[in-house]
């Protein structure tokens, strides 16, 4: 526990998330290699230039889509396996 009572271990994780689409013979990569830890009290804010894979990493933290390589944690518990 830290000193403000809250947990020090992470609510919300990536390990080297990645997310790429298959268009004809073509792969696009939108996002590669990610790694994020968010803890409890926390705040971030995710901000970027159009097209360059907010949403495609906001529905991937929300498990709305699978990682084409990676994975993501919710308190603890691998999100592919709830």
């Amino acid at each position: 526990m830290s000193e403000s009572g809250m947990s020090d271990k992470a609510v919300l994780s990536c390990r080297n998330l990645g997310k790429s689409y298959e268009e004809g013979p073509e792969s696009v990569v939108v996002l590669s290699g990610l790694q994020l830890e968010l803890h409890p009290g926390e705040r971030v804010a995710i901000v970027g230039t159009s097209g360059s894979g907010k949403s495609t990493l906001l529905n991937l933290l929300g498990g709305l889509d699978t990682p084409s390589e990676g994975s993501v944690w919710l308190a603890g518990e691998e999100l592919s396996a709830l």
